[in-house]
């Protein structure tokens, strides 16, 4: 099964940037539908963005859209979320995340239908 690893976050000023990566192992994930997801204290999981493997179309949550990029490098078997203009409330744990068996792109903003998670990395944004 494939091994997920966050990085990249840290505390920034509002109105900032940061660029999250996720490294994966053990196995390629190029073909893989890719997703990002966040998670504020005493909140649930969200959808951030996601990125087919080949065709790497980027779907984003509204919350989102204009502000974040989700991008691929294949080769180098990592997930990237550039983020920009950074608000206080976009202040979450950012997971990367692989989809199960069955999945289909209709399904990318459902956390049950990711089942390989990595540890997560808090992103802090400060007013």
């Amino acid at each position: 099964q494939v091994q997920l690893t966050e990085s990249g976050g840290g505390l920034v000023q509002a109105g900032g940037s940061l660029r999250l990566s996720c490294a994966a192992s053990r196995r390629s994930i190029s073909s893989d539908v890719m997703g990002w997801f966040r998670q504020a204290p005493g909140q649930e999981r969200e959808f951030v963005a996601a990125i087919t493997g080949t065709s790497r179309t980027t779907f984003y949550a509204d919350s989102v859209k204009g502000r974040f990029t989700i991008s691929r490098d294949n080769p180098k078997n990592t997930v990237y979320l550039q983020m920009n203009t950074l608000k206080p409330e976009d202040t979450a744990v950012y997971y990367c995340a692989a989809p199960k068996s069955g999945f289909t792109i209709g399904k990318r903003m459902s956390p049950e239908w990711y089942d390989t998670w990595g540890q997560g990395t808090q992103v802090t944004v400060s007013s």
